[in-house]
């Protein structure tokens, strides 16, 4: 069976910007949590969030086209940008119809769509955007992608709430082992702060309303935790089959070894509380691995700080790796970036890679007062040093989906 390998990473997050200053920031415990500045939060319960700030666009869009393109684009593109450039892959030289893109997004162009809605509402219907409908889609980040790099392969852009990124990458790594692409730029991107999202959100009671401690507010598994903190940004990762990869001397950073995808079909928002879909998950993910509970090194949780998922995912993890869950190090990349909807798997995947690389583990942040009903062994506010040739990330949505991702060191 073909191999897929893992050759190169972009990042465009709250708290750093490429895989480096991404990487320094999770280590550091560098918190990406503050009060929302992108709108007026007057008359909010959820005044706070994990915003991409002061990142420059100019470098890939022009001023025409930065207007005509929602911000989820302008995360997409660098970030993909990024990750090519890190594969070193020459452009010219490759199969385009072998060249494939997976990216994913939950909310799509949101922001385009609520600021449409309100010109039609003020101003008429004759005054909304020609380019509404392309700029507000959830596949346009795909498709923005193989027209700025000229990836002529497959396209998806898979819809699974917070658990689309990690179903784009499982579904890429079968695009490759199947032969439909060599090389596949997978991941996902998110750009939801806005006021109909956080509203939405806030009004089912899923956000973390600490708007007087923003810093603290995301704190996964914390007894005190009261709700996630919604973040943004993109994840975006070059998976490649093994022998081209080899042949162009590439840097391979880990290689993905399992995936699970099940369905909860449970409730539209809360998870199973036995946790039966996530625990499919992963054992269908450590299945294909060929791996042991007890050979994980890693467990990069879905982690949203929210009552509810925490102690699920718990339940979910104490099944799986039964006694060896007292051991087994758990962390939540959410405490400092938020949740990037969309876009978490894929930014989770890439901490798991360089925690790999690096062997370091980053921290779980506000991490103060244990949950007894989330008896985990988290790495709690400071990294740790530690050897790390096995990781598998979690990621639930709403509608109950849940993707698992295993990745390896890669050992030739």
């Amino acid at each position: 069976m073909r191999r897929v390998v893992i050759t190169g990473l972009g990042v465009v997050s709250p708290i750093g910007f490429g895989k480096d200053d991404y990487w320094s920031a999770l280590t550091e415990g560098r918190n990406g949590v503050d009060n929302i500045t992108l709108f007026d939060t007057e008359g909010h319960t959820a005044k706070i969030a994990a915003e991409v700030r002061n990142f420059d666009v100019g470098p890939w869009f022009d001023k025409k086209e930065a207007r005509r393109t929602d911000r989820v684009i302008h995360f997409a593109i660098p970030a993909a940008d990024m990750a090519i450039k890190d594969s070193g892959l020459d452009l010219g030289s490759i199969d385009p119809n072998l060249f494939g893109v997976y990216i994913g997004s939950g909310e799509g162009g949101i922001t385009t769509t609520y600021e449409n809605y309100g010109i039609m509402h003020e101003k008429g219907p004759s005054r909304v955007s020609p380019f509404f409908v392309p700029m507000m889609l959830s596949n346009m980040p795909a498709a923005y992608v193989a027209m700025y790099f000229g990836a002529k392969g497959p396209n998806m852009a898979v819809v699974t709430a917070c658990s689309t990124a990690t179903h784009c990458m499982g579904e890429a790594a079968y695009a490759i082992i199947r032969e439909d692409a060599d090389i596949m730029v997978v991941g996902g991107v998110e750009a939801a702060i806005t006021p109909i999202a956080i509203a939405g959100f806030a009004n089912m009671k899923a956000l973390s309303t600490r708007n007087d401690d923003p810093k603290r507010a995301s704190r996964p598994f914390d007894l005190d935790r009261d709700g996630f903190v919604m973040g943004e940004g993109a994840g975006i990762l070059v998976f490649e089959e093994l022998e081209h990869a080899k042949k162009r001397g590439a840097h391979i950073y880990a290689e993905v070894t399992g995936y699970g995808n099940t369905c909860d079909a449970y409730h539209i928002t809360a998870p199973d509380p036995e946790g039966s879909g996530s625990i499919r998950a992963m054992n269908n993910a450590l299945k294909k691995a060929g791996w042991n509970p007890e050979q994980v090194d890693l467990y990069n949780a879905h982690g949203t700080s929210t009552p509810l998922n925490d102690k699920t995912e718990t339940v979910a993890i104490r099944k799986v790796f039964g006694s060896y869950a007292e051991k087994l190090p758990v962390h939540s990349t959410k405490s400092m970036l938020g949740h990037c909807l969309g876009a978490a798997g894929a930014l989770e995947t890439i901490a798991s890679i360089l925690a790999i690389e690096r062997g370091v583990i980053h921290p779980t942040i506000n991490y103060d007062t244990p949950d007894p009903d989330c008896a985990l062994s988290i790495v709690a506010n400071a990294a740790i040093e530690r050897k790390v040739d096995r990781a598998l990330i979690n990621n639930a949505g709403f509608g109950g989906h849940n993707g698992v991702l295993a990745i390896e060191r890669f050992k030739g």
